[in-house]
């Protein structure tokens, strides 16, 4: 990701980040009568997609709290990629957090008071 964002530089935002990766939704029209799905765009960066989406796999499988917002969007009624799709973005929102602010992560979960 260091390499990807030129330490960070580059993009602004998580979000600017996640359209060059191709995760971002994007609404599909045709005028006012054809309505379909978001759907992410087939043009993006495929190497740090796959990162992403090897990342969002084991991050699931590991995070408690990711393992439980991926498994709410599930209940929800979403299609198992649109809830990957979405725990890859909460990912990249996370790591751009924790660079821009310059502290670390702390994961409130497991912060006992």
């Amino acid at each position: 990701m260091l390499y990807h964002t030129s330490n960070f530089i580059k993009f602004s935002t998580w979000r600017t980040f996640s359209s060059y990766c191709g995760i971002a939704p994007f609404e599909y029209s045709s005028g006012s009568s054809i309505r379909r799905r978001k759907q992410s765009h087939y043009i993006g960066d495929r190497k740090m997609k796959t990162l992403l989406s090897m990342a969002a796999v084991s991050a699931i499988q590991s995070d408690q709290e990711l393992k439980k917002y991926y498994h709410r969007k599930l209940e929800e009624g979403k299609h198992k990629m649109i809830a990957l799709n979405n725990v890859r973005n909460k990912i990249l929102a996370r790591s751009f957090a924790v660079i821009k602010r310059g502290t670390p992560f702390v994961n409130i979960a497991a912060v006992n008071y």
